[in-house]
Parts: structure tokens; C-alpha cells; sequence
């Protein structure tokens, strides 16, 4: 192996410039463009979803219509031990968690995951916990129903 591949660049030439003459290198009247069509023209770009005319999958798929489509439907929701310490309330039940909105209105199943501090005893009816909230929630007198 010769030592011409590891001598240092001495000189730094500049990027072709094209469209600006014969003498510019990458001239002329195409500047590496090709004879015709849309991509020698001039601002002459093709979306990137455009399938040369055909109909695109865009309108091939079926559409889901209306604004729920930007909601996602989460499976279940999580509440942290220290939002169920706002409560007013005794007895925790779905319906509890979306009055006091922490849950949103189209929620099915909530969860409570053992994040925060709880320092009164609650009763939770048909809400999933952790095994970490559920020894928590049972040492300050609560229960999980």
C-alpha cells in the first residue's frame, strides 16, 4: 500500500456550481438535469406520496371519520396515590375518579400505581392497583375491593 493515501488534502476545492455556464464545470443548457419531463423543469418536484397517478393509498384505505379518531382510547388509566389523597371521599370508585376528573369521562378501567404519599385510609371499589399500593393502601386501614 503506497503512503499517497494517507498524505494530508492540500488542496480544497469548491462544489461545482451548476447552471452557471460551460466554464462552470457541470454547464450547459440541461446542468445534469436530463433532456425533459417535470424533473428538468424548473420547482418541477414530485410529492413523496405520489404514486404516478394511481390512486393512492391514502384514499384506498378506508377513512375514519369525526374528531374521535385524533382520541385515543387508553385501556386504563393511571392514578398516582397522592391525587387519591385530594379526594373528599371514603369509598374510591370509577365514577369518583372521572367527578373529580382524573380521570377522563370515556375511561372504562383505572388503575392505581404507588406514586406519591397516602395518609388516610380509602376503600377501593372495582379499581386494579399495584401490589406496591395495594400493601400501602391496606397498612393505613384501607381496602381493595
Amino acid at each position: 500500500m503506497s503512503l499517497i493515501n494517507k498524505l494530508p488534502a492540500v488542496v480544497k476545492r469548491s462544489a461545482k456550481r451548476v447552471g452557471r455556464g460551460y466554464g462552470s464545470g457541470k454547464g450547459g443548457h440541461t446542468v445534469g438535469r436530463g433532456q425533459k419531463g417535470q424533473r428538468s423543469r424548473s420547482g418541477g418536484k414530485i410529492a413523496l406520496w405520489f404514486e404516478g397517478g394511481q390512486l393512492p393509498l391514502v384514499k384506498r384505505l378506508p377513512m375514519l371519520r369525526g374528531k374521535l379518531r385524533l382520541n385515543k382510547v387508553r385501556s386504563i388509566y393511571e392514578v398516582r396515590l397522592d391525587s387519591l389523597e385530594k379526594l373528599e371521599v371514603e369509598q374510591v370508585t370509577l365514577d369518583t375518579l372521572k367527578l373529580a376528573k382524573l380521570i377522563p369521562e370515556r375511561a372504562t378501567r383505572a388503575k392505581v400505581i404507588a406514586s406519591g404519599k397516602l395518609k388516610k385510609p380509602l376503600t377501593l371499589v372495582g379499581i386494579k392497583t399495584t401490589a406496591k399500593a395495594k400493601k400501602l393502601i391496606e397498612s393505613l386501614g384501607g381496602k381493595v375491593l
